[in-house]
C-alpha cells in the first residue's frame, strides 16, 4: 500500500476491525467490507487511494513511540509546526494555556481542523481543539489530510484536517501502564489506561479510560534555560531584570554627591535609615528563569465510550462519549511591581519610609511567585443512526445525528498584587503603643490593612516584610477566571452510487449540517476593573449559527486503457451561511491517474476558508508586557547600519516622537536593555474586531506514488503543495507593527504606539484584529516506505519522510508598495524536517529507531559577540544583521518483548544521546533562549501493555 494514503474509515453501517495484539473484531458480512471512506471525502469507494495525501499514523506505530498524547505523536509529523502556544511558553495566558494543539504547516493551530470519527472535536473561544483531551488507548489511527477539506468540512480545514478514529469492534481487555523520567530525575510522565469492548451480530461496546500526568520541569535545572542569556555568555546577567527581589528607591539620593540614584538597601542594615542605602548595581537584577517552569505540568483524566446496536439488518444506532479533566500549572518569578506605574508611592507617612517624602519604589514579588493552575472540564456526545438501503441496483450509504461539545474552565491564579491592599499597605503608617507598626495614623488607625515595607530585601527579616504570611495574605488574594463554549452540531449525510458509467460507479455524497458555537470567558473582577497588577483583560462573550450543505461527485472517467489503468476526477462544493457576516461557496476539483498499475498522479485544487472566532468577533480587552527589538535602538535594533530606519527614527516618521541618534531601547523599571528581545515596563492592550470576515485560501496539491509490482512492500511518494491565504484574519504583533513602520516604512502601521518625548521608550500600544494582506506557502513531501522480511532475521519497515518548504511568506497589507517578507528558515519556521525509522521484529522481539532532523534557523542578532552574518541582507528589512546556527538531529530507541501471557514491555529513549539544541534568542516559541519544540532531555521510559 503506497506512503501517504489515508487507511480506511468504515461509511455507513460499516466497521473497521480492531489491529491492536490478539484482539480480533468479528467480520461484518462481506457485502458491507466491500465500501469504505478516506478522510477528505465522503463517498463510500472500493478503492483507498484519492487524489488527496492522506498520511496515517496506525494503531502499531502508536504503540511503538515513547509518547503519551496525541499532540505529541503528531508533533512529530514532518508536516507539523508548533503551534505558539507550547508547553514551554510559561508567559502564555488565557484560555488556551494547557491544551495540545497541532499546527499543520506552520499556518496556525486555528487553521487545522480537528474530527473525531469525522465529527467536529469542540473548540473553545479562539477556535482551538485540544487534541490533549483524546485518550490514546481508544485510538485505531490517526489520518492527516495534507490539503484544503473546506469543501467537505467546512471552515478551518485550511492547511489539513486530522480525523482520530477510535477503536471499533473491540473485543476482550487490554491495559498499559506507562513511567518516563528525564535523565535530570525531573519532569516525571506517567499514564495508565485501560479498554474493555465486548462484540456480537447485535452490536457492541467499548470503554477506554486514560490517567496522565506530566510533572512540570523548572527552568533553573537546565544549562539552556538557566539564565536569561542562556550559558557561558559574556555577559552574564544579560537579560536579568533591575526590578528585583531587593527593591530600592527610584531616584533616591544615594549617589555621588547625594545625587539621584536608584536606591537600595545594604543587606543587614536599618531600612529606616536612607545612609544605608547605595546605589543598585547589576549584582542586584533578578534572574527570573530560576522561579519559572520551562515545561508546564499537566494531568488529565479522560472516558471515551462508544456503542453501536443493529436495529435491524440495515440499520443501526451509534453512539460515543468523551469526558476529561485537564488541569495545567504554571509558575513565572513574582510580580516587577513598579509603584509609578499604577500611582501607589509610599507616604510620606509610612513608617518605613526613609526620607521623610512621598516616594517611588520598585520591588519583585520573589517570596510569591505567580502561579496558574488551569482546570478544563470537557463533555463530548454524539449520537445518530446509520444505514443502507438498495435503490436502482446499487447500495446507498445515510446516517443522521447530533454532536454537543461543552467545555467548562476555571483559571486559579496567585501571586499579583491586590492594589487597593498595595496603596493602603504603603499608606501612612506608626509604631503603636503595643510595639506594632499598624497601618493609618494614631489619631485615626486603619483597620484590617497589613503595613509593608517594600525596601526590605528579600532574606532579610523585619517588620513589613513579604515573607510575612499576613502581609502575603493581605497583598494576594487568589484570582479566578471561567469560561464556557458549547458546540451543538446536527448532520445528516447520504452516499452512494447515482449509476454505472463505463470505467466504474459514478460516485455521489450530499449532505447537510447546522451547527451553533456559544462561547464565554470571564476574567476575575479584580482584573476587569483594573484593581490587580494582573494583565487587564474584559469578558469574551458570543455566538454564531451556521447553516451548510454539500455535494461530492466521484466521476470515474478511463479504466483499463494504454496509459490510462484509471483515470477519474472528484468534485465537490460546500455552501455555508453564517448568522454574523453572511455566505460562502467552497469548491474542490481533484484528479487521479494511473497511466500505468504501478504508477499513481494525483492532483487537487480547492477553495477554504477559516471564519472570525466569538474571540476574534467578540472578545474584551486584553493587555501584556511584550518582549520585542526596537528597530530604533541605535546599539541592537535595525537603526544600527541601515541609514535608511535610522532616518526615519529621527525624524518622527509616521506622526511618532523623534528619538535620540544614541537612543537604547529601555525595559522594565526604564533600565536599559541588556538581551534581546527585551520585555517592556508598560502594559500594552489588544482586542477583537465585531467586523472581522473570514479569511480565504486556495490550495492546490500535485503528487505521486510509485509502487513497484517488482519490489513488493517497497512506495516512494512526491508531493507538491501551495497555499495561499487572503483577507488574513491577523493578530498584530508588536513587532510586526514596530517593523512594518521603521524598516518597511508603512506610515499607517506608526500610529497604534505613542513614543514618550523624552526618553523615546514606548509607553503604549493597542495591536488588534484585522483582515490584512496575505500569507502563502509552498513545498514538497517526500516519502519512502519499505516492508521486507528476512526468513532467519525478522520483519523490517523502514519509513522516511521528509518536508522541504519552499516558501513560507506574508505580506502586512494589500498595498502594492509594502515588501512580502520571508519568513522560512527564520525562527521556528524549519525548511526542512525529515524522519526516518526503522522498525525490527523478530518472534517475540522488537525495536524501533527514530530520527528526527531540523534544519538550520536564523535570527536577528541581540548580541554583536552572537552575530555571524554582520553583513546579511534581507529582502524584507534590507541590510539586517543575522545570527544562524546549525542543525539539530535527535535520536529515539525502543526495545520490545512480548511475552507468553499476551503482555508486552517495551523500555525506550527519547532523545537518546540526550541532544541539546542551539540557544535562540529570539525565543521562538517558549519564554527562553531555546526552541519550544525541541526536546529538553534525555528521557528514559517503561511501558507494560497486558491484554486479555
Amino acid at each position: 500500500m503506497a506512503l501517504a494514503m489515508g487507511t480506511a474509515i468504515a461509511a455507513g453501517p460499516t466497521f473497521a476491525q480492531s489491529t491492536s495484539g490478539n484482539m480480533q473484531a468479528k467480520p461484518e458480512s462481506a457485502k458491507n467490507l466491500d465500501v469504505v471512506t478516506v478522510t477528505g471525502s465522503r463517498i463510500p469507494r472500493t478503492d483507498i487511494e484519492t487524489a488527496q495525501p492522506v498520511v496515517t499514523i496506525d494503531r502499531k506505530q502508536i504503540e511503538n513511540q515513547g509518547f503519551t498524547s496525541v499532540a505529541d505523536i503528531l508533533q512529530n509529523l514532518t508536516e507539523v509546526g508548533t503551534p505558539q502556544i507550547s508547553r514551554a511558553n510559561a508567559l502564555s495566558s488565557g484560555e488556551n494555556v494547557g491544551g495540545y494543539y497541532v499546527d499543520l504547516r506552520n499556518l496556525g493551530a486555528n487553521r487545522t481542523l480537528i474530527l473525531i470519527n469525522g465529527k467536529r472535536l469542540g473548540q473553545n473561544t479562539t477556535g482551538l481543539q485540544d487534541l490533549g483531551q483524546i485518550p490514546v488507548s481508544a485510538i485505531e489511527r490517526i489520518e492527516v489530510l495534507k490539503d484544503g477539506g473546506s469543501s467537505i468540512y467546512g471552515s478551518d480545514a485550511i492547511a489539513g484536517v486530522v480525523n482520530v478514529i477510535t477503536r471499533s469492534n473491540f473485543t476482550g481487555a487490554e491495559a498499559n501502564a506507562y513511567v518516563g523520567e528525564y535523565e535530570q530525575a525531573d519532569g516525571k510522565k506517567q499514564s495508565y489506561d485501560f479498554t474493555l469492548g465486548t462484540a456480537n451480530e447485535r452490536g457492541s461496546i467499548m470503554l477506554s479510560a486514560q490517567y496522565q500526568k506530566d510533572d512540570p520541569v523548572w527552568a533553573k535545572d537546565r544549562d539552556f534555560s538557566a539564565y536569561p542569556s542562556g550559558p557561558n555568555h559574556p555577559e552574564p546577567t544579560a537579560g536579568w531584570s533591575g526590578i528585583s527581589q531587593y527593591g530600592y528607591i527610584v531616584k533616591g539620593p544615594c549617589g555621588p554627591g547625594g545625587k539621584a540614584a536608584s536606591c537600595t538597601l545594604t543587606p543587614g542594615t536599618d531600612p529606616r535609615n536612607i545612609a544605608n542605602y547605595h546605589p543598585l548595581t547589576p549584582a542586584q537584577y533578578a534572574n527570573t528563569n530560576q522561579q519559572m517552569t520551562l515545561q508546564t505540568g499537566t494531568e488529565r483524566t479522560s472516558l471515551f465510550v462508544a456503542g453501536k446496536y443493529n436495529l435491524g439488518d440495515n440499520i443501526a444506532f451509534k453512539s460515543d462519549f468523551l469526558y476529561n479533566k485537564r488541569r495545567t500549572s504554571q509558575q513565572i518569578a513574582g510580580y516587577p511591581y513598579q509603584s509609578s506605574a499604577f500611582g501607589t508611592p509610599m507616604s510620606a507617612e509610612s513608617y518605613f519610609n526613609p526620607l521623610g517624602k512621598e516616594l517611588n519604589f520598585v520591588r519583585r514579588g520573589w517570596e510569591m511567585p505567580r502561579t496558574t493552575d488551569s482546570e478544563l472540564e470537557t463533555y463530548r456526545w454524539t449520537a445518530g443512526f446509520e444505514g443502507y438501503f438498495d435503490f436502482g441496483g446499487h447500495t446507498w450509504n445515510w446516517d443522521a445525528g447530533v454532536m454537543t461539545n461543552r467545555n467548562d474552565m476555571l483559571k486559579n491564579g496567585h501571586g499579583d498584587f491586590n492594589l487597593v491592599a498595595v496603596g493602603n499597605a504603603v499608606g501612612p503608617s506608626f509604631l503603636g503603643s503595643d510595639g506594632k507598626v499598624h497601618c493609618g495614623t494614631a489619631a485615626k488607625p486603619s483597620t484590617g490593612c497589613v503595613p509593608w515595607n517594600p525596601l526590605l530585601p528579600y532574606g532579610q527579616a523585619g517588620v513589613g516584610s513579604l515573607a510575612d504570611p499576613a502581609v502575603q495574605q493581605y497583598l494576594f488574594p487568589e484570582y479566578h477566571d471561567t469560561g464556557k463554549t458549547t458546540t451543538t452540531d446536527y448532520a445528516a449525510n447520504l452516499a452512494g452510487t447515482l449509476f454505472s458509467l463505463p470505467a466504474g460507479d459514478l460516485g455521489l455524497a450530499v449532505g447537510v449540517e447546522s451547527r451553533h458555537e456559544d462561547g464565554r470567558f470571564v476574567p476575575d473582577a479584580f482584573n476587569q476593573a483594573g484593581l490587580s497588577s494582573g494583565l487587564a483583560a474584559t469578558t469574551t462573550s458570543g455566538k454564531y449559527s451556521v447553516k451548510e450543505a454539500y455535494l461530492e461527485l466521484d466521476v470515474p472517467l478511463l479504466k483499463d486503457m494504454t496509459m490510462a489503468r484509471e483515470l477519474s476526477v472528484d468534485m465537490a462544493s460546500r455552501y455555508s451561511h453564517y448568522d454574523n457576516f453572511g455566505s460562502t461557496t467552497n469548491s474542490k476539483f481533484g484528479l487521479k491517474w494511473k497511466p500505468i498499475e504501478d504508477l499513481l498522479v494525483r492532483g487537487s485544487w480547492s477553495q477554504g476558508f477559516r471564519a472570525p472566532t466569538i474571540s476574534d468577533l467578540y472578545g474584551g480587552i486584553g493587555s501584556s508586557f511584550e518582549s520585542y527589538i526596537d528597530p530604533c535602538d541605535a546599539k541592537r535594533g535595525a537603526a544600527h547600519g541601515n541609514p535608511s530606519v535610522a532616518t526615519r527614527c529621527g525624524s518622527g516618521f509616521g506622526g511618532q516622537a523623534p528619538v535620540a541618534a544614541n537612543y537604547v531601547q529601555l525595559g522594565q523599571a526604564s533600565l536599559p536593555c541588556t538581551t534581546y528581545p527585551c520585555q517592556t515596563g508598560y502594559q500594552f492592550t489588544n482586542g477583537s474586531n465585531p467586523n472581522l470576515t473570514p479569511e480565504t485560501a486556495t490550495t492546490r496539491t500535485l503528487g505521486l506514488i510509485y509502487s513497484p509490482h517488482y519490489l513488493e512492500g517497497f512506495d516512494v511518494s512526491l508531493d507538491w503543495y501551495k497555499i495561499d491565504i487572503k483577507h488574513v484574519i491577523s493578530a498584530d504583533t508588536v513587532q510586526n507593527i514596530l517593523d512594518d513602520c521603521y524598516q518597511a516604512g508603512i506610515a499607517s502601521r506608526c500610529s497604534s504606539f505613542q513614543r514618550d518625548p523624552a526618553t523615546g521608550v514606548i509607553t503604549n500600544m493597542y495591536y488588534g484584529l484585522t483582515n490584512k494582506g496575505w500569507e502563502k506557502t509552498a513545498g514538497y513531501d517526500f516519502g519512502v516506505n519499505y516492508r521486507f522480511s528476512i526468513a532467519s532475521a525478522g520483519q523490517f519497515a523502514a519509513r522516511w519522510n521528509t518536508t522541504y518548504v519552499d516558501y513560507l511568506n506574508i505580506k502586512a497589507d494589500d498595498n502594492p508598495a509594502t515588501k512580502v517578507q520571508p519568513l522560512t528558515g527564520n525562527n521556528a519556521n524549519f525548511r526542512v524536517r525529515s524522519n526516518l525509522s526503522l522498525d525490527w521484529t523478530r518472534g517475540i522481539f522488537g525495536a524501533t529507531w527514530t530520527v528526527r532532523y531540523y534544519s538550520g534557523m536564523t535570527e536577528k542578532c541581540s548580541f554583536t559577540t552572537e552575530c555571524n552574518e554582520p553583513d546579511h541582507v534581507d529582502p524584507f528589512y534590507g541590510v539586517q544583521p543575522m545570527r544562524h546556527v546549525a542543525s539539530t538531529t535527535f535520536n529515539d530507541v525502543q526495545f520490545r518483548w512480548s511475552m507468553p501471557w499476551k503482555g508486552v514491555i517495551s523500555v525506550g529513549a527519547n532523545n537518546v544521546f540526550d541532544k541539546v539544541g542551539p540557544i535562540m534568542y529570539s525565543k521562538p516559541n517558549s519564554s527562553f533562549v531555546y526552541y519550544g519544540g525541541f526536546d529538553i532531555g534525555r528521557l528514559y521510559y517503561l511501558k507494560y501493555t497486558q491484554r486479555f
